[in-house]
């Protein structure tokens, strides 16, 4: 069992604060005492962005939603009030690292929302309007001070800088960095920060994938280095490894696969021995486990997750029984706060979400643990974001 490092669970919290009382009492009497929580929720949520809603008769509409549950012990509770009306279609999602704020980005704007202690999304008093950009990826660094995101545009690749307001989750912004990719049809998909906050990746389409230098004490961004693909290739999405020392990028088309890079000083790239990995030559969305043992990868067309073992110099080896069975179209994979889970968001449905363990023989294999419909199956889900 993995233990989690994302914040203290407000029941720990609690029963140290008892135990406090117990030893500090006054002649045997123990006052009663009201307890502040700690800023920020300290639960343990996954929010997953439908871009088809349900309506009051339980038709789909479209109206966007955001649907979040509880995870536990291999179980998924939705959260009061969910599915969340949007009112818009969303395209991407990211939470804050002190998990007390939901970004939705739809196209032209981002949206905030205040994660409350039950996990349940309420609109701040200032209303959800927090940025006029047209984006499509977004992600917050390691340190929490920063926003990035991705912007739609196809003729640069252009990454936008917000300051996050901690307080109150409103955005800054400070300044964008571009790129233009001669000869590059540009299809923007993913934005990652390194977990050094150093270096942010984007993934374009088939315009190959860029890497920006970071100064996380300004937000300023310098353009370090690009990679091209062919007009038949396109890179989908972005994982780091814990050390930063390792780019995975799902990729498919002509040399689909899970394609592995060294990341060297200042960000350049240089493809490993072995890479691309097989994943069905489809993939679309990979992700690191919090271990930083296993890699995982979802192929869109046959609705399946690759897994792979990390071996020396980042090359990748098939785990046992892998691919493991997961929605129509999964699109959007992410790892829980406790480590212990992988969940899966499938755009075509049968389920919605996925929510997979890692098994105790095998070591890294997936076991389904449960799955839920987020929604009037199929909801349409195409992204997944989880609290820290």
């Amino acid at each position: 069992m993995r233990v989690r490092t994302a914040g203290v669970p407000w029941l720990v919290w609690m029963m140290a604060a008892v135990a406090g009382m117990m030893l500090t009492g006054c002649g045997g009497f123990f006052p009663p005492v009201t307890p502040t929580p700690p800023p920020g929720s300290t639960g343990n949520y996954a929010y997953v962005a439908n871009t088809t809603g349900t309506t009051a008769s339980g038709t789909n509409s479209a109206t966007g939603t955001v649907s979040g549950f509880t995870v536990g012990t291999g179980t998924l509770t939705a959260v009061p009030s969910s599915p969340l009306t949007l009112g818009y279609q969303p395209v991407a999602m990211a939470v804050t690292r002190n998990n007390k704020f939901l970004y939705v980005a739809a196209l032209g704007n981002i949206n905030v929302y205040t994660i409350n202690s039950d996990g349940s999304l309420s609109v701040p008093s200032t209303g959800t309007g927090v940025a006029i950009v047209n984006v499509v990826s977004m992600d917050v660094s390691p340190d929490g001070q920063w926003l990035v995101a991705l912007d739609g545009n196809t003729l640069v690749a252009q990454i936008d800088v917000f300051q996050i307001n901690a307080t109150t989750g409103a955005l800054t912004s400070v300044g964008t960095g571009q790129l233009a990719i001669p000869s590059a049809v540009i299809n923007p998909k993913m934005v990652k920060i390194a977990p050094n906050g150093a270096l942010i990746f984007a993934a374009l389409g088939t315009g190959g994938d860029v890497v920006f230098n970071f100064d996380t004490t300004t937000g300023a961004l310098l353009t370090s280095h690009s990679l091209t693909v062919s007009s038949q290739t396109s890179d989908n999405g972005l994982a780091v490894d814990n050390a930063s020392a390792y780019l995975y990028i799902a990729r498919s088309g002509t040399g689909g696969g899970v394609r592995v890079f060294a990341i060297d000083s200042g960000g350049t790239l240089n493809e490993i021995a072995g890479s691309p990995f097989a994943s069905g030559g489809q993939a679309y969305s990979v992700v690191v486990d919090n271990s930083g043992k296993y890699v995982y990868a979802a192929n869109r067309t046959n609705g399946t997750i690759y897994g792979y073992t990390i071996g020396t110099g980042g090359a990748l080896t098939a785990i046992a029984g892998s691919p493991y069975t997961s929605g129509l179209l999964v699109t959007s994979l992410g790892t829980d706060s406790s480590g212990d889970y992988l969940l899966a968001a499938a755009n075509g449905g049968s389920p919605d979400l996925s929510m997979y363990s890692y098994d105790t023989t095998t070591p890294g294999k997936l076991d389904l643990a449960t799955s839920t419909a987020t929604g009037t199956d199929p909801t349409g889900a195409i992204a997944v974001a989880l609290t820290h």
